[in-house]
């Protein structure tokens, strides 16, 4: 079994549920990457303001530090592009990426249901696709999303035990 993964996806994508769910199936320590996110960065995204690469950075640096710290490890990070993905595996072994693969009509009604996050907006939403670079299926084990949460959670096990 992979010692150390990345639940990559957009936001509202289900990252940090079935992220914690398969570190309490598995054993592992879980890591909201939504959590180390710098005070600026918060903000900007309170103000609908879409984080940039620069922005972003120093925040996937964190998430790989924690990778490397422990010696097992689940995050949730929305891993939008390649070159974010090559910093969160970067010296790190054994990393396994699970793609939380959703429409934007189907994360959208998730995201109107969600209270107090400070991830703003439809217009948040929409960036976040359209930064979206999908990983490769070399890159990342793919799970649909439009089934419920606890079948999420068994195709995301399944496959990392494949």
């Amino acid at each position: 079994m992979t010692q150390k993964i990345v639940v990559l996806g957009v936001s509202g994508s289900g990252k940090s549920l079935i992220g914690k769910h398969i570190a309490d199936a598995l054993g592992y320590r879980f890591f909201d990457g939504d959590d180390f996110h710098s005070q600026a960065n918060v903000e900007k995204m309170r103000q609908s303001i879409p984080l940039t690469d620069d922005d972003r950075k120093g925040w996937l640096e964190t998430l790989n530090g924690l990778l490397k710290e422990h010696p097992t490890a689940v995050i949730a990070c929305s891993g939008l592009k390649p070159e974010y993905r090559a910093i969160l595996r970067s010296g790190v072994d054994d990393l396994a990426m699970i793609y939380l693969k959703g429409s934007i009509d189907t994360i959208w009604q998730r995201h109107q249901k969600r209270n107090g996050h400070y991830f703003n907006g439809r217009d948040m939403l929409e960036s976040q696709f359209a930064t979206l670079v999908e990983p490769t299926e070399e890159e990342a084990l793919v799970v649909d999303i439009s089934q419920e949460p606890a079948a999420v959670l068994q195709q995301a096990l399944r496959l990392l035990n494949k």
